[in-house]
C-alpha cells in the first residue's frame, strides 16, 4: 500500500455492528496505513467503557491522528466529520471520492456547483440526519417488543406494533422510496448516489443501506418494490474497498456482520 499518510500515524477504534466500518472502508479506499483496534459490544449492546478513554462520549467510530510536530494526537468523532477530515487531508489517492464542486465557467459562484457535488454535500448529512434516526428507532422498538418477560410481552408487543404501524413503517418506507428515486435520477445514470463514481457519500450511506437491505429486502416483494435500492446495497458490498475492510475484520475477529 502506498504511503499517503504524510507522516501521520492514524488509529481507528472500530466497534462491532456499528457505523465505524464505514471509516475502515474509507481508510482502505484512501490507501492509508493505520492501526486498527477492535472492540466488542457489552451484553447490553452498548460500547465498552474503554472508548471513553479516547472520547468522553465513548462511542465509535473514533480515530486519532498523530501528526508530525503536533504536541498531542488529534481525536475525531462522528462519521461525517471524520470522513470530511480524511478526504480533505488524504484524498489524493482517490480524488473522485469528492465530486468536482464547480462547473467550469462558474467557479466560486453561488449556484455554480455541479449536481454531483450538491448531491454529495446533501447525502453527507442526510444519512445521519434523516435516515439513521428511523432505523435506530426501529431497532429500539423491536427491543421493546421482545425484551420484557414473557408475561408482559403481549402488552409491549401491542405498543410496539402501534408505534411501528402509525409512525416508523411509513417513515422508513418514505426514505426507501426517496433513495430509490435518487438512484433513478442520479447523474449519468448512476450507478452511485452522486453519479457514475463512488464517493465518500456512498461510503457514509453504506451502513444504513446494507443494514436495511439485510433486514427489509430479504422479502422478494420488497426487493421488487425497491429494485435500485437493492442493487445499490449489493454494489456497495461488492466494492473492493468494502471487501478489503471486511477481510481486515475477519482476520482479527474471525467473522464480520453488517447488521445493526
Amino acid at each position: 500500500m502506498a504511503d499517503n499518510n504524510k507522516g501521520c500515524k492514524i488509529t481507528l477504534y472500530w466497534l462491532e455492528q456499528s457505523r465505524s466500518h464505514r471509516i475502515l472502508w474509507l481508510l482502505e479506499e484512501l490507501q492509508l496505513k493505520y492501526e486498527l483496534k477492535t472492540f466488542k459490544r457489552r451484553a447490553d449492546k452498548l460500547a465498552p467503557a474503554e472508548l471513553k478513554e479516547i472520547h468522553p462520549l465513548g462511542k465509535s467510530p473514533l480515530i486519532t491522528i498523530e501528526a508530525p510536530g503536533a504536541t498531542k494526537p488529534l481525536v475525531l468523532a462522528e462519521s461525517g466529520a471524520i470522513m470530511e477530515y480524511l478526504v480533505d487531508h488524504f484524498g489524493a489517492a482517490r480524488p473522485t471520492l469528492v465530486p468536482q464542486r464547480y462547473l467550469a465557467d462558474r467557479e466560486g459562484q453561488v449556484g455554480g456547483e455541479t449536481e454531483e457535488w450538491m448531491r454529495y454535500r446533501y447525502f453527507m448529512h442526510y444519512v445521519e440526519g434523516s435516515l439513521m434516526p428511523f432505523l435506530v428507532m426501529t431497532l429500539v422498538n423491536d427491543s421493546i417488543r421482545n425484551a420484557p418477560p414473557f408475561f408482559v410481552r403481549p402488552i409491549t408487543s401491542i405498543v410496539a406494533s402501534q408505534v411501528e404501524n402509525q409512525f416508523l413503517t411509513r417513515n422508513v418506507e418514505g426514505n426507501l422510496a426517496f433513495i430509490e428515486d435518487q438512484l433513478h435520477t442520479a447523474p449519468d445514470g448512476g450507478p452511485f448516489i452522486c453519479g457514475k463514481e463512488l464517493t465518500a457519500a456512498d461510503i457514509l450511506m453504506s451502513f444504513a443501506v446494507i443494514a436495511v437491505s439485510g433486514r427489509m429486502l430479504k422479502d422478494k416483494k420488497n426487493r421488487d418494490k425497491y429494485p435500485l435500492f437493492a442493487a445499490y446495497a449489493k454494489r456497495l458490498e461488492e466494492a473492493d474497498g468494502y471487501k478489503s475492510a471486511v477481510k481486515k475484520i475477519e482476520e482479527i475477529d474471525g467473522k464480520f456482520s453488517a447488521s445493526m
